[in-house]
């Protein structure tokens, strides 16, 4: 075994979605912001999200987040996420599972009770609220990214599938929400091939017919995501639970029902003007679990309606280990790989005082 072409992996989960934390290996990326060093990953070194999320390391329904040294002061750690589509700027899950992991590998010592400090992902700074109960990281809240609707109530004729009506939020990436019921759903574990086939035909017919422009960031490609609503309960006072399951890839259902996903579903809410700040949605998944999330407050940027919102939910750690990368695998594709491989030092990821 050869020490430099090892990478030392916490594995979590949030809501069932696996995240590797990538917490070793990896020397120092160029870039003086987490954004540009997730640009160089996206065009220089791709090698590392493949190696991870193929076989025979990793399959397409797991994320991995690279560990980074933070560049904003203020902020404990830097991470950069990647899914078998590419590199998204955001996740909710992905970052309840960064921040579980920097609490339970001491880069922020845990404290008793609640706590608070900021990753820097490549949306930008990320607060972070940890509740800690003897010592076990019982739940992380996140800011989820500003999210509005962008289209309301369109239709769309989908090949075997028949006329759809669809809204599109952005919440992090752009996002078609369908309701559930209509399109023959219950949205229970059975139905999970079914619903990725429904998805992927309605995503390539919204994607063949148009495109979306965000309106600040421009255009960020086509749509990528289907969100799935199920009705909506009214179980308390200013407290909401619906059923949820969000497509991300050809034949990839989302575990949990995703942070970004229920950011979109605020975001829907909000437009509909069934939700005020201070109010919760649960969203619940095909597998039971669920994460929660928080409408904040609204600002209007033009002629959206912008839902800030946070996402609560509890990861959990599944593993530590060492991957060993033979590059003479004829299973390993280490292109794209070797000029960021290190043995010779780890990013400065210190306990802050």
């Amino acid at each position: 075994m050869k020490p430099e072409l090892t990478i030392q992996l916490m594995d979590t989960h949030a809501g069932g979605d696996v995240s590797r934390i990538v917490t070793g290996g990896i020397d120092l990326l160029p870039g003086d912001t987490v954004r540009a060093q997730m640009e160089y990953l996206r065009d220089d070194a791709d090698g590392l999200r493949k190696l991870l999320l193929e076989e025979p390391y990793g399959i397409p329904e797991m994320s991995v987040d690279l560990l980074v040294p933070a560049t904003d002061p203020r902020a404990a750690a830097g991470y950069i996420i990647m899914e078998v589509m590419g590199y998204p700027i955001y996740s909710g899950s992905n970052t309840i599972c960064t921040a579980t992991a920097v609490l339970e590998a001491g880069i922020v010592p845990k404290q008793e009770g609640k706590q608070n400090f900021m990753l820097e992902s490549p949306a930008g700074l990320v607060q972070i609220e940890a509740t800690v109960h003897d010592g076990v990281v019982e739940a992380i809240t996140c800011e989820g990214l500003p999210s509005y609707i962008h289209t309301y109530k369109a239709s769309i004729e989908v090949p075997s599938v028949g006329k759809v009506t669809y809204s599109v939020a952005y919440s992090g990436g752009f996002y078609a929400l369908v309701d559930a019921a209509e399109l023959g759903f219950d949205l229970t574990l059975d139905e999970e091939r079914k619903l990725a086939e429904t998805a992927h035909a309605i995503v390539e017919a919204i994607q063949a017919e148009r495109g979306f422009s965000h309106y600040t960031l421009g255009d960020i490609g086509p749509l990528p995501f289907l969100h799935f609503m199920g009705p909506e309960e009214h179980v308390a006072e200013g407290y909401y639970r619906s059923r949820s399951a969000t497509y991300v890839h050809p034949g990839v259902i989302c575990r949990s029902t995703t942070g970004t996903g229920t950011s979109a579903r605020l975001a829907l809410m909000n437009y509909e003007g069934r939700i005020r700040p201070g109010d919760k949605l649960e969203t619940v998944s095909l597998r039971e679990t669920g994460f929660i999330g928080e409408f904040t407050s609204v600002e209007t940027e033009g002629e959206y309606q912008v839902v800030k919102n946070s996402i609560t939910g509890k990861g959990y750690v599944i593993a530590c280990s060492d991957i060993v990368v033979n590059c003479d695998d004829p299973m390993v594709d280490c292109d794209g790989l070797h000029h960021i491989l290190s043995a010779r030092h780890k990013a400065d990821l210190t306990p802050m005082s």
